[in-house]
């Protein structure tokens, strides 16, 4: 393995009985163990973990961090403290997402936990923007790896605990269902060093990326990569309400960030759909939707899943326009639609 890359990487985890590993953006982690729908209901339980270790690991470090990480994201990062957890874009110049950061202090470092194949660029970027501050930026994907774990047992490890739903404490949501469907969600990333991460897992149960992504698609949960494009927003996904802090100076892209909230709607919204479960095979991750009197697409499919209780589900990207009664057809599939981002 490369010293900073995880080319070609294949977890050990895929060693396990019944391994299958994933494709595409989660390629060389397991996408089940041999039954995704048991493997939901122990996630659901808090009884198993999920190898996400081709993620990326980037540090910065020293006394200029906080303050440097807060002028450059989206995130007010200046009086962050020790153990606490947050997380943050890096935008375009024109407001368009590029990185998601999962961002924690330890007291002498900010550790970042990114999308698999992505770190190398962050810290490209982040290198560029440097100049004469007191930081030091490294890729450590080589030297640790992740795993997925929805308890909120005490451990004794650095730990990033996901914030969604809950709102920062200044910033917008863009979606009125109440209760949040992610309400009381439990869900946070072990950084742990890559030559011990089988021992850290040892004999829990392992749940793949399936199930995880399963259960983060009926929680309304964005995802990078996944559920955005080179045209996205945050706005558009409501993902202000926990990468953003609307007062806390200038960033790049901000001036996009400004205008969509203060004078506008964004251009598309983030939809929850329940697919015609009737056949067996559902529309691929970005299929094209199509509304009734439309023959031209009107968004697309972005997170597709089945779920053990709800069925067939996914997440998808519409224009701000389809009426939110419409039901939608990706190919020969129906698709009822549940607003998240409001009209």
């Amino acid at each position: 393995m490369n010293a900073a890359k995880l080319d070609d990487y294949r977890s050990p985890l895929l060693d396990r009985p019944k391994a299958v590993e994933a494709d595409g953006l989660d390629a060389g982690v397991a996408a089940h163990y041999g039954d995704p729908m048991r493997e939901q209901r122990l996630l659901e339980a808090r009884q198993a973990l999920v190898d996400l270790s081709n993620r990326g690991v980037v540090t910065v470090s020293g006394p200029d961090r906080r303050s440097w990480l807060h002028s450059i994201t989206t995130q007010k990062l200046d009086d962050l403290q020790p153990a606490v957890s947050t997380e943050s874009l890096v935008l375009s110049p024109h407001g368009h997402v590029e990185h998601d950061l999962h961002l924690i202090d330890d007291g002498e470092t900010i550790w970042i936990t990114v999308e698999p194949g992505t770190a190398e660029a962050l810290v490209t970027w982040l290198r560029s923007m440097q100049f004469m501050l007191r930081v030091e930026v490294a890729d450590r994907s080589a030297d640790f790896a992740v795993l997925g774990d929805p308890s909120t047992e005490a451990v004794d490890m650095l730990a990033w605990v996901d914030p969604w739903p809950d709102l920062g404490p200044d910033t917008a949501a863009y979606c009125d269902v109440e209760p949040h469907p992610a309400f009381g969600r439990a869900w946070r990333e072990l950084i742990v060093p890559r030559d011990e991460l089988e021992s850290v897992v040892g004999e829990r149960a392992l749940a793949g990326t399936w199930a995880a992504e399963a259960l983060r698609v009926s929680q309304w949960r964005p995802r990078h990569l996944v559920d955005t494009d080179h045209r996205t927003i945050p706005h558009e996904l409501d993902w202000l309400r926990t990468s953003l802090h609307l007062h806390k100076g200038c960033y790049r892209g901000q001036e996009t960030v400004a205008r969509v909230h203060n004078l506008g709607k964004p251009p598309r919204r983030l939809v929850f759909l329940h697919l015609d479960g009737s056949g067996h095979v559902l529309p691929d991750p970005g299929a094209e939707l199509f509304a009734p009197a439309n023959e031209r697409a009107v968004g697309r499919l972005t997170s597709v899943a089945r779920h053990h209780e709800e069925g067939p589900i996914a997440l998808a990207v519409v224009k701000r326009n389809v009426p939110v009664e419409a039901v939608l057809r990706a190919g020969d599939v129906t698709a009822a639609q549940t607003p998240i981002v409001r009209a």
